[in-house]
């Protein structure tokens, strides 16, 4: 991808980054979510650092936030990916510099293990996961109802190796 820039989340985004989240809600193998909330509800479940989007020539193509897993302080240093790529930017790399970056930015802020929960039949993430030093770690069968139907969840964890090693 080209002339592609990876910048801070701003409050102002969230027109382009809940659309971009609601495409990727009706895939049906993103999210159980069924629709976007707010983004104050939003901004109070995600953590206020490591909040990204990726752009090109002003439009916003995808995005990557973290959310704690506890409030538990023992799990002060875990934390829980969302990432999600408008339908006409998807298998183009974006996904794998969103992940990348936020890796980067997450050990910065002490963060020693990123988890994420993906459909079985989100190959494309499951792809990009791998791709980044994820590795499953097992499935949740029937975590989650999604319009009425259960739906299994892979997990997926990556441990920081500069992080939390000692």
């Amino acid at each position: 991808m080209n002339n592609i820039t990876i910048r801070a989340m701003l409050a102002t985004d969230w027109n382009a980054v809940s659309e971009i989240y609601v495409e990727g809600i009706s895939t049906g193998i993103a999210t159980f979510e069924t629709c976007a909330p707010s983004y104050e509800a939003w901004d109070a479940a995600h953590m206020k650092n490591c909040r990204f989007v990726a752009e090109s020539n002003g439009e916003i193509l995808g995005w990557v936030a973290l959310s704690p897993v506890s409030n538990r302080c023992v799990y002060g240093g875990v934390a829980e990916i969302s990432v999600y790529i408008a339908g006409h930017s998807r298998g183009k790399g974006l996904g794998k510099l969103l992940l990348e970056h936020v890796i980067i930015a997450s050990e910065k802020e002490g963060i020693w293990t990123l988890q994420s929960g993906v459909f079985p039949t989100n190959y494309g993430s499951i792809k990009v996961h791998e791709a980044t030093g994820f590795r499953m770690i097992g499935k949740r069968e029937r975590i989650g109802k999604l319009h009425g139907k259960w739906v299994d969840n892979v997990l997926f964890e990556r441990r920081s190796k500069i992080v939390g090693i000692d």
